[in-house]
């Protein structure tokens, strides 16, 4: 049995369908993420894998549970982080997992153990005495992640746990992530950031609360047809334009101050920029990301 099953799972608030038939499994030890903007259907789903909002339609299994059904069955097995979660700002760091450890009903006599495991990987043990409310933001996250394992679960559900984290704080939060994987935690992550979505063994691509794909990263990043330009110009805005109106030009979106373009014929590309009196200083073959793979989706998509 999968550590995480869901079937047709739906949930829709009056006429907006945020969720819409969802089916997959989860793999035990995998680290699978939720993929999409603002809006896709992320934490919906995972408010219905944590037990906090009952679907409209279908089944979610944790662990053996059907979590609609028994919401206090599937409790015990998982720990839900969302992206404000539920930290005292006037109790301590030491006083907050102590909280959560009664609330999860942790044997006192095991808590010794788990707390300085927990403050070995997360380098809250120098702070267990500070206010929660003095944290940095990245702390608070270590500390939000610390609270959720408290109680050894099987299941780890995370909304955008790096949401307006700093770049040193994500990296240390990710090397977290996957120590937890590797001791055979289940890890399902949401994230708006497609960078981050390649470090996991499996992506569900999530958009309008429909999946449009759902595979390894790597294996996604290889299904994209055509040749994927990287072109740098000194009006990046407007090359954009120009190359989504030229025919053989499959997308096209703005990297910064690049634009990639998945194109069928490369020539006609740089032609096509050309004749639109846009200077050209580079253009190069680039491995498609993540990132050019759902913009290449999304905007293939037929509308409902």
């Amino acid at each position: 049995m999968s550590a995480v099953s869901l079937r047709g799972l739906s949930r829709s608030f009056g006429d907006l369908a945020a969720v819409s038939g969802l089916t997959l499994d989860v793999d035990h030890g995998e680290l699978f993420g939720i993929v999409g903007p603002d809006g896709a259907g992320k934490t919906t789903t995972l408010r219905m894998l944590a037990g906090v909002l009952r679907p409209s339609s279908g089944e979610a299994w944790v662990a053996g549970v059907e979590v609609g059904t028994d919401p206090e069955g599937a409790k015990p097995h998982l720990a839900y982080m969302p992206q404000r979660f539920g930290l005292y700002d006037d109790l301590t760091v030491r006083e907050n997992l102590d909280f959560y450890a009664d609330l999860y009903r942790v044997p006192r006599t095991a808590r010794p153990a788990r707390l300085e495991r927990l403050f070995a990987f997360s380098g809250l043990g120098e702070f267990q005495s500070r206010l929660a409310g003095k944290l940095s933001g990245g702390m608070k996250q270590k500390l939000s992640l610390s609270c959720c394992l408290i109680h050894q679960p099987a299941v780890l559900l995370l909304d955008e746990p790096t949401f307006g984290v700093d770049p040193i704080s994500r990296r240390d939060l990710w090397l977290i992530l996957h120590g937890m994987v590797a001791e055979g935690v289940t890890t399902i992550v949401s994230t708006s950031y497609l960078d981050e979505a390649e470090r996991c063994d499996r992506v569900m691509l999530l958009h309008e609360g429909r999946v449009l794909a759902l595979d390894r990263p790597t294996t996604l990043q290889a299904t994209l047809d055509g040749v994927m330009l990287g072109l740098r110009t000194g009006a990046p805005r407007q090359a954009r334009d120009v190359l989504r109106a030229t025919p053989g030009v499959l997308s096209a979106s703005l990297f910064g101050d690049t634009v990639h373009a998945l194109v069928e014929d490369a020539g006609a590309a740089t032609d096509a920029l050309r004749r639109g009196g846009i200077e050209l200083l580079d253009a190069r073959m680039v491995t498609p990301s993540l990132e050019d793979v759902f913009i290449h989706l999304v905007g293939t998509r037929p509308r409902d």
